[in-house]
């Protein structure tokens, strides 16, 4: 197909429902600068419509060219999480950033995308009775531990149980038996001890502690999720008005413009602005699942799932968080909150899933990695 061709079969619906999701992040960061485009809004629309380009030039491309080339993808990760290891900058306290000069780039958004390219291409060509041996699951837990242990020691928790998290749900989708899951879910359960003394953070377990007793400490730990549940319930169902918010506009409710920017929406917007955005996700998983339908080729069915899940995971760990369901984490809402990295792969993941519909009809042969048309 032609580059006309292939634009043509880009599923424009789907590219439309980004841009209205999107759409409502940008007004909510207006509102969270209180009524000014600068700081945020304005780098955020830039950023989202260099990450639009980005993702058209993703979709058009062969898709056995992201085939070929998944696991280089994956080894620059890894080489830019060792980067952030040993010379990353900090801020926040802690280090997860590179600074390029003219910008900060964190690896671990890029790992979200990689380890969804290396595990589709590891399982595009395997037979089931190859997916339930121990010596071919094992390759795919090393590439899914190995960054999330340096990931964790940025650290950066929230993002590590995402990926970890994409990862398992992948093998359960390509045909893991339950057995394995099982065995895993009791070494979890026996590794928590270890983890509760020597891994986790002095604020990562204050984190959890609050997260079952949020009045134990309203003025330090617990005071982002006490703001929050007020911001959430002052709302009511129709909400206070758009640059209306009191918690938000009186900077009661801390990162209103990243992790708690669902908090600020459903305060201004109401439970029914809330339950708006949340449709568009929908929407969005929706078309996410059907375009995974109709892909002929394992390989892009497998992109399809595994962004698809990223995607779910990303929005349910968020909002979950600043109800009060799931413990804090670092977790921003996808195309709502301000972040350059989570944008830009974000909208690079979209095009590998625009780019799986493109190429739907695309046979790839088990064992080719350039595959042929059919």
């Amino acid at each position: 197909m032609t580059i006309g061709q292939k634009l043509l079969q880009i599923n424009w619906v789907f590219v439309l429902l980004i841009c209205l999701t999107a759409s409502v992040g940008f007004l909510m960061l207006y509102s969270a600068s209180n009524g000014r485009m600068d700081p945020w809004a304005t780098r955020q629309i830039i950023r989202f419509f260099i990450g639009l380009t980005l993702m058209l030039i993703v979709a058009i491309v062969d898709i056995r060219v992201w085939l070929k080339y998944a696991y280089v993808i994956y080894f620059i990760a890894i080489g830019l999480l060792l980067v952030v290891e040993f010379g990353g900058i900090i801020g926040m306290g802690a280090q997860r950033w590179i600074n390029f000069g003219i910008f900060n780039l964190q690896p671990s958004e890029i790992m979200k995308v990689a380890i969804i390219l290396a595990i589709a291409r590891y399982f595009y060509a395997r037979r089931l009775v190859y997916v339930n041996s121990f010596i071919h699951i094992s390759m795919p837990l090393v590439l899914i531990i190995f960054p999330a242990l340096l990931i964790l020691r940025q650290p950066d928790l929230g993002t590590t149980i995402l990926l970890v998290a994409t990862g398992l749900t992948m093998l359960f989708l390509v045909g893991v038996k339950l057995w394995f899951f099982a065995v895993g879910l009791v070494l979890s359960i026996i590794a928590c001890y270890p983890i509760w003394n020597f891994v986790l953070l002095d604020y990562q377990k204050s984190r959890l502690l609050t997260f079952f007793d949020p009045g134990r400490d309203p003025l330090g730990a617990g005071y982002h999720i006490l703001q929050s549940k007020i911001a959430l319930g002052s709302g009511g169902i129709f909400g206070k008005g758009f640059l209306k918010g009191s918690q938000s506009h009186l900077s009661f409710l801390p990162e209103k413009h990243t992790d708690f920017i669902f908090t600020m929406l459903a305060e201004e917007l109401g439970l029914i602005g809330g339950l708006a955005l949340i449709f568009l996700y929908l929407l969005m998983l929706i078309y996410a699942f059907a375009i995974s339908v109709r892909c002929r080729n394992h390989f892009g069915r497998l992109i399809c799932m595994g962004v698809s899940i990223s995607f779910f995971l990303n929005i349910f760990v968020n909002i979950s968080m600043v109800m009060g369901i799931l413990p804090i984490v670092g977790m921003p809402l996808p195309l709502i909150s301000y972040g350059g990295s989570a944008m830009m792969t974000l909208m690079f993941s979209f095009g590998l899933l625009l780019c799986a519909f493109v190429h739907r009809d695309t046979h790839i042969s088990p064992g080719d990695s350039e595959g042929r048309y059919i």
